[in-house]
């Protein structure tokens, strides 16, 4: 029987090889530290992007225009200002400037860093975590959103931003218990 293994160059290994068994029995007792090690270096890498996303904001590429972005952060009482290019997401340039901003999930889908925006523009064509009537409110994710233009924005509670997102829809009142559709579900299985 033939296994693949992981290595720099793949290749077929038989299992019943001598060179198979002292392969196996020297990495198999590999401590959990070294998985611990390649899983940072994957990290870093996945990382390394938002380093190359300050690069390409200092240098100012001539042909993707970039924006001043002002934060109010209302929870620690800061102002942050910095410029974002207008193909990248504000959260991850102000991280890699060393800028704190509230986050969560970094995908659009929760509203840990929804913001109000006060002045400019932000397309945020992924932004599943707010509905279109809360966009067209003035509210943006910084995780998935990109400035248009230059964009003053003031961060938002979180419970705030969720309750008016979703808060209409869970404030009806108690769920009644409806045992026939309880039991049609149990008939199934």
């Amino acid at each position: 029987m033939d296994v693949l293994l992981p290595s720099t160059s793949f290749r077929t290994v038989n299992m019943k090889s001598e060179s198979f068994r002292t392969f196996f029995s020297t990495n198999r007792n590999r401590r959990f530290s070294d998985t611990l090690k390649c899983r940072r270096k994957t990290t870093s890498t996945e990382l390394q992007a938002a380093v190359d996303v300050a690069a390409r904001a200092d240098n100012g590429s001539p042909s993707i225009p970039s924006h001043k972005v002002t934060v109010h952060d209302r929870e620690r009482g800061v102002v942050h200002e910095f410029v974002v290019p207008e193909d990248q997401y504000i959260l991850h340039t102000a991280e890699a400037q060393s800028i704190t901003l509230p986050f969560a999930c970094r995908h659009g889908c929760c509203t840990s860093c929804a913001v109000r925006i006060k002045s400019g523009e932000i397309r945020q064509p992924e932004a599943l975590g707010i509905s279109a009537e809360l966009k067209s409110k003035g509210y943006a994710l910084l995780c998935v959103g990109f400035p248009s233009s230059d964009v003053e924005v003031e961060t938002q509670d979180e419970d705030e931003v969720y309750w008016l997102q979703f808060g209409r829809y869970f404030a009806r009142g108690p769920i009644e218990r409806d045992d026939y559709a309880l039991e049609l579900a149990m008939a199934d299985e």
